[in-house]
């Protein structure tokens, strides 16, 4: 993407005016989509978006700058404005050896998404959209849509490191309408995998229709959801977003030292159930979070953040832990070249427990079965959380009975992990996600196993 010489005169040239740290991070990103629309095309598109961002850093404060100019004359220039940013004055010169630093990805990939020609996509799409309208006459709409990316990274910078990553996602999704007494009701369900187009070598596209459209048709016999607190068995896979959400941000070393996390300074205390491990993992092959490296070039790792209910550690970026002289985890991660790094998640979730899934349903009396969680949000310094139940179920006498609709699940984090009672054996990992953060998107995965929280209020219609 760059020759090294080159980078080597732009650090050094990043450096000139008394910079401590400089560093280039370079992205090629390619991606398409296709989406089919009630059986018409709706999007059928491709970019590409190349360029660089190069940051100098003088004590606390980081000047950063970025281009789409790739050529030397570019970053040269776009050097000398980070540096200028970062501080004014001069003093000396330092020369930059780079050492090229190779680290495997965890998923290999067989056929690159872009390499499929548009017709095939097309083809997908229509498949998906008759096998959803055939499940049943209540389908009134179908959306489904597919997309790939590949987006290769190069980071280099003046300690010395020289590294890139190429990394190569694909996504399925299906989108299911139903029409009955009770109105419109939608069921969606997606999949991908930081792999190529076999993925579609392992999925049965009929299938993954008709379940998204049964989805939607169970919700119109749905009653409203109950008002009040109820102890929630929350279902294998989609449920690791809650406590992506719940805990994880708050488990992010820049929010920790803002002091907008309710768990800074509690490294060592019991802040869950012991029944509850808690990791982030970034070298989960194949997984919506994994990479070879983070975008300033550290090896993706696995960090186990909350052990048998301990807080034995939070997440770092390289800058803080370059800092505070400690290893580096692994989750420095920006949205595109035109972003600085920050603290992020990569595939975050809770370790099997030893009880099964009936067992956990059997144990609960009367409560709610969430199957599958929708959007939400938290207050990381607070912890308190909201999110939206997709697919939900009334639990009554030790079984899964109704399924119930219009209804969020409402919590606090601490207080959730402290309350969870029981934990099965059957861990999934969840549908692919995007977490948002101070206006960057960055793609994740999440998951659990079965497990049952003591009580969360349930924000129904049902009296």
């Amino acid at each position: 993407m760059i020759e090294d010489p080159t980078l080597e005169r732009v650090l050094a040239r990043a450096l000139r005016t008394g910079g401590e740290f400089a560093e280039v991070f370079a992205e090629d990103k390619q991606s398409g989509n296709a989406t089919l629309d009630d059986g018409r095309v709706e999007q059928l598109s491709s970019g590409r978006d190349r360029g660089a961002g190069i940051r100098v850093v003088v004590g606390d404060t980081t000047g950063f700058a970025h281009t789409a100019d790739l050529s030397e004359q570019g970053l040269l220039t776009a050097a000398e404005a980070a540096s200028a940013a970062a501080r004014e004055g001069g003093g000396g010169v330092r020369e930059i050896a780079l050492t090229r630093r190779d680290v495997a990805s965890p998923s290999p990939v067989s056929v690159l998404p872009d390499d499929v020609p548009k017709a095939d996509k097309v083809a997908i799409l229509r498949q998906a959209d008759e096998a959803a309208r055939a499940a049943a006459r209540e389908i009134s709409q179908v959306t489904a849509s597919v997309a790939g990316s590949r987006r290769r990274i190069l980071v280099a910078n003046s300690d010395g490191l020289l590294t890139s990553d190429d990394q190569v996602r694909t996504l399925f999704s299906v989108s299911a309408v139903a029409t009955g007494d009770t109105g419109m009701q939608t069921g969606r369900k997606s999949t991908g995998l930081t792999i190529g187009w076999e993925l579609f070598d392992r999925i049965d596209i009929d299938e993954f229709a008709v379940e998204a459209a049964q989805m939607a048709i169970t919700k119109l016999r749905a009653r409203p959801a109950p008002s009040g607190q109820l102890p929630v068995v929350i279902g294998a896979g989609s449920g690791g977003v809650l406590f992506h959400e719940a805990c994880g941000h708050g488990l992010e070393k820049d929010l920790v030292d803002k002091g907008a996390s309710v768990y800074a300074g509690r490294i060592g205390e019991l802040v869950a159930s012991p029944l509850v491990t808690l990791v982030d993992d970034g070298t989960i092959a194949e997984e919506w979070g994994a990479f070879a490296v983070d975008d300033e070039g550290a090896p993706g790792q696995r960090n186990v953040l909350i052990q048998d209910g301990v807080l034995t550690e939070y997440m770092w970026d390289f800058l803080r832990s370059r800092k505070e002289g400690r290893p580096n985890s692994g989750n420095g991660r920006r949205q595109s070249y035109k972003h600085l790094p920050m603290v992020r998640m990569t595939n975050t979730f809770l370790e099997n427990g030893t009880a099964t899934p009936d067992e956990v349903i059997a144990g609960t009396d009367h409560g709610v079965y969430v199957a599958k969680l929708g959007g939400g949000q938290v207050n990381t310094a607070s912890g308190d959380f909201v999110f939206g139940m997709q697919e939900a179920y009334l639990i009554e006498d030790g079984e899964i009975t109704e399924p119930i609709r219009e209804g969020n699940l409402i919590g606090n984090g601490p207080q959730c992990l402290q309350d969870i009672e029981v934990i099965a054996d059957d861990f999934a990992f969840g549908g692919p996600g995007t977490c948002g953060k101070d206006g960057q998107g960055v793609p994740v995965g999440d998951g659990c196993p079965t497990l049952r929280v003591a009580q969360l209020t349930i924000g129904g219609t049902s009296s």
